[in-house]
């Protein structure tokens, strides 16, 4: 692995909603490929925990497990000081947090019109805000050490838009934007800065519950629009992060990258 491209050679990497699902796989593949410590973080500290034993367990990788809510800004900051001193400063930053927020479960909206604007602040807390605290907290260190990646993992729903999602898509639209902006910030400190772009993910579950899942006709309808007739997965996130933040990926900044199964097409 050292004479590999993707090889992370040392560097720290903070990943934000990592306790679970594609953050989880996301912190998991970088460790495997030479990064030199892991922030783990998450809104439930006992899951962040328990990703970061398994990191230290399987790859001798330092981790630390750092609880934040990446829409609090004091929140982040303490929680980036405390990776920080504990491993090093932050090269890597992947803002995979995401859906409803921490406290929210994700699901079809009320058509935009029949909503409250109450109704959409916890789509931006995390998926915008969240990604603005961390990249403010983060940065300093990355312009300092002259060097850096930020990895944004979006929606295809920002991409082209989808129906009673309007609110997530606005923010997730909004962080493509923004990450846009840093690009041109940053670039000169040889940071890069990058989204990826996402559909559904597949469910963690069984093989036979899986066969289950995809056997249902509501899936199989949906699954019609993807050109890869199959859901995505956290390793399938995981890789492209990988090439993001690995000097294979240092030429690419300002993108928005689909690893989504032809479900959209890039222009």
């Amino acid at each position: 692995m050292s004479d590999s491209i993707l090889n992370l050679h040392g560097q720290i990497a903070f990943v934000t909603g990592a306790g679970q699902g594609v953050g989880r796989d996301i912190a998991l593949l970088l460790a495997e490929h030479g990064a030199g410590g892991l922030a783990v973080n998450d809104f439930v500290l006992e899951r962040a925990e328990s990703v970061a034993e398994k990191i230290q367990a399987d790859f001798g990788v330092p981790a630390v497990a750092v609880k934040a809510d990446v829409g609090d800004i004091a929140s982040v900051r303490v929680a980036m000081s405390q990776a920080s001193k504990c491993l090093g400063a932050i090269n890597l930053l992947v803002n995979n947090a995401g859906n409803a927020g921490p406290n929210q479960q994700m699901g079809r909206s009320p058509l935009f019109w029949e909503s409250e604007p109450s109704d959409w602040q916890k789509f931006f807390h995390t998926n915008l805000y969240g990604v603005m605290n961390c990249c403010h907290a983060a940065l300093p260190a990355m312009v300092e050490q002259q060097g850096g990646r930020i990895v944004t993992i979006i929606s295809d729903a920002g991409r082209v838009g989808e129906a009673r999602l309007a609110a997530y898509a606005a923010a997730k639209a909004a962080a493509a934007g923004f990450m846009r902006s840093i690009a041109k910030e940053v670039g000169r400190y040889m940071i890069t800065a990058n989204c990826i772009s996402l559909s559904t993910i597949e469910p963690v579950m069984s093989d036979e519950d899986l066969v289950q899942f995809y056997d249902h006709p509501k899936i199989k309808q949906q699954l019609s629009q993807y050109l890869i007739r199959r859901f995505g997965t956290g390793t399938d996130v995981a890789a492209m992060v990988l090439f993001l933040c690995s000097n294979a990926g240092s030429w690419i900044t300002g993108q928005t990258i689909p690893v989504n199964g032809g479900y959209s097409l890039a222009t």
